[in-house]
């Protein structure tokens, strides 16, 4: 459709502050439809090149970290390290467990192995945090004792008391926007609705007793019960002012309340093609969050090259380190040098 939604505030007077930002909401929005849909077109296409490119390297580097997993577990329980190597190793099993407890690489039986991993250090790691809050619990207890302590208490409790206050503001703030987006949606879809009627006495067909008119409101209207399903509260607005264009009605300059209503209704539309294009975004799992207008869709393929040797890389080294943990006097080379 050609016709211009800012058509309808565009006067040889200069334009109000509302109808300014309404214009560049409109142009926003012609943007991130375009936007959307060339992600839309790219999504199925970048996945699939991701899948061919990563998962073969993925399933590889599990396994290989499965093995180096496997290799520490039997080496700790059957040879003799200090308490500091011990721990480090440890720490190690304990790290390759949470990694590979959601890996799709691994045979049923290996995820067995990892989940019984996983569960002892969660009971280690419970047990220890229970043993740490009953010393500080007795600590304060002790502290209490003396005033200095009392201050240090009372310090801590203001501390506590001031978190919680900035806790709250933020919990507000959060529950504000959630207000805000919940009553943009409900404009748009109330908007979306009345503007969806007004077209429709307008243009319906069984309306009209012109054969060559019937058929072009019929089109006019597949069109608009189809944005109608599709909830594109934007195309709508561009048809109903283009039919009332038509019959002149267009002509007059929109009042401000108008240009309110407009502007509520769209940013609702606008903040639903923002998280439709984000989800996409989402799905190729990049290593950094970022914004639809900041990136390319070339860049996306570049991305994925750059994980895909980078992956490479770390599963060539993850199988150098797995050759020296098959022995005890490489496990205790790569914890002297800090490096397991």
């Amino acid at each position: 459709m050609t016709f211009d939604l800012k058509l309808t505030v565009q006067k040889k007077t200069e334009l109000s502050p509302q109808q300014k930002k309404l214009n560049r909401l409109i142009d926003k929005i012609e943007q991130q439809k375009i936007s959307l849909a060339a992600w839309q077109n790219a999504q199925d296409e970048i996945q699939q090149y991701t899948r061919q490119k990563l998962f073969p390297i993925y399933a590889e580097l599990h396994t290989v970290l499965f093995q180096q997993m496997q290799q520490l577990w039997t080496m700790l329980n059957s040879h003799e390290f200090s308490k500091a190597d011990m721990q480090q190793l440890d720490e190690k099993i304990a790290s390759l467990g949470k990694i590979l407890k959601r890996s799709k690489a691994l045979s049923s039986e290996q995820h067995t192995q990892v989940t019984q991993i996983n569960t002892f250090y969660q009971q280690v790691a419970a047990q220890s945090n229970a043993k740490k809050s009953k010393k500080s619990q007795n600590i304060r207890l002790e502290n209490q004792e003396t005033s200095q302590e009392d201050e240090f208490d009372i310090e801590q409790d203001f501390e506590q008391y001031a978190a919680e206050q900035q806790q709250a503001r933020e919990q507000a703030k959060q529950q504000r926007l959630q207000q805000k987006c919940e009553q943009a949606e409900q404009m748009a879809a109330q908007s979306l609705k009345t503007v969806y009627l007004k077209i429709a006495a307008m243009i319906h067909p069984d309306r009209e007793q012109d054969e060559s008119k019937k058929a072009e409101k019929t089109m006019l209207f597949q069109q608009a019960s189809q944005a109608y399903e599709q909830q594109d509260l934007f195309y709508l607005f561009k048809l109903q002012l283009q039919l009332e264009h038509k019959k002149g009605a267009g002509a007059k300059e929109l009042s401000a309340e108008q240009v309110k209503f407009y502007k509520l209704a769209l940013d609702a539309q606008s903040q639903q093609l923002e998280s439709q294009i984000d989800e996409i975004l989402d799905s190729f799992q990049l290593a950094k969050k970022v914004k639809a207008e900041h990136v390319h869709i070339s860049d996306v393929y570049k991305t994925i090259d750059a994980d895909c040797a980078e992956l490479k890389q770390q599963l060539k080294w993850e199988k150098e380190r797995l050759k020296h943990m098959k022995k005890v006097r490489g496990v205790e080379m790569l914890l002297e040098h800090g490096v397991l």
